[in-house]
């Protein structure tokens, strides 16, 4: 069985990076979600939240894809955590060459940590390339109406966050 792993933020889960875990299970048999701490970015919801929000939104995925996938936190070295839920890769979505190049130097040192595992990148659908989650928090920070990029169910979260 191959086993992905994508790794990030998701905070909040947007239609893109549900985009891309429609197409990374086309690739891999079953998919690990893996929600990082990443306290650096000062995440808006709590990591518990975004598990929650994840899972949510995985469930509502057609083809029994939820059978499929395992939302998981993590707060580890990404390849430590690959190894420990046996992921033979890491996918990683890319919206722009700029994506590229912040993503690509992180997949040659894992490739160097843990030469097993390899790095797949998944470009964004074209129109999920100018959806990031900062730019979706901003935009309902400012009152403005952010159901063309989230779910409904994030889209409320948002709302009742931010008042």
């Amino acid at each position: 069985m191959r086993t992905g792993l994508y790794p990030g933020t998701f905070d909040p889960v947007t239609f893109g990076h549900l985009d891309i875990i429609t197409r990374a299970l086309r690739v891999v048999d079953h998919l690990v979600i893996g929600v990082a701490v990443n306290a650096g970015k000062g995440p808006l919801f709590t990591l518990a939240e975004r598990v929650a929000l994840l899972q949510a939104e995985v469930t509502d995925l057609p083809d029994g894809a939820a059978a499929r996938i395992t939302v998981q936190p993590f707060e580890t070295l990404l390849v430590d955590f690959a190894r420990d839920v046996g992921a033979q890769v890491i996918i990683r979505g890319l919206r722009s060459g700029a994506d590229f190049e912040y993503e690509a130097p992180m997949a040659a040192m894992n490739a160097v940590l843990s030469p097993a595992i390899e790095t797949a990148f998944l470009m964004a659908a074209p129109q999920h390339q100018a959806v990031a989650s900062r730019l979706v928090k901003e935009v309902a920070r400012l009152g403005g109406d952010v159901t063309a990029f989230v779910p409904a169910g994030v889209a409320q979260a948002l709302r009742e966050k931010l008042g």
